[in-house]
């Protein structure tokens, strides 16, 4: 399954939806089209979606590109670097996440994205 991540900043950027949170995956997929505004910390993403799921299979270090649902703030991650919670050239979440997917381009482009940009997420 494929979706597309767009902003103002960024256009559109396709993602995979795999790894090993299939229920997070299925929920966020019924919940598409999702538009929030963008909050960002260190080189990480995130906004709330209207998902509600529990932890599955969390994982507390990611890869640069993973796409993350953090259940504690209900909300869609986006890594693309180290955070404030990293240690050394770790990708640390705040808390764990449930790894749901990846960007399939360079995820860096990401970087351009200011707290309060709008981001609208969609199947594609």
């Amino acid at each position: 399954m494929k979706i597309r991540i767009i902003t103002e900043a960024t256009g559109a950027v396709e993602a995979t939806i795999k790894g090993g949170s299939p229920a997070t995956a299925k929920a966020i997929m019924e919940a598409l089209p999702i538009e929030a505004r963008a909050n960002t910390w260190g080189d990480e993403i995130y906004f709330t979606i209207p998902v509600d799921a529990d932890q599955e299979n969390p994982e507390e270090v990611v890869e640069m590109g993973d796409l993350g649902y953090w259940p504690p703030g209900n909300a869609f991650c986006i890594f693309f670097g180290r955070t404030p919670a990293s240690r050394g050239e770790e990708i640390r979440p705040a808390s764990p996440v449930n790894v749901f997917g990846r960007v399939d381009s360079d995820p860096k482009v990401f970087k351009r994205v200011r707290s309060g940009d709008r981001i609208r997420v969609e199947a594609a």
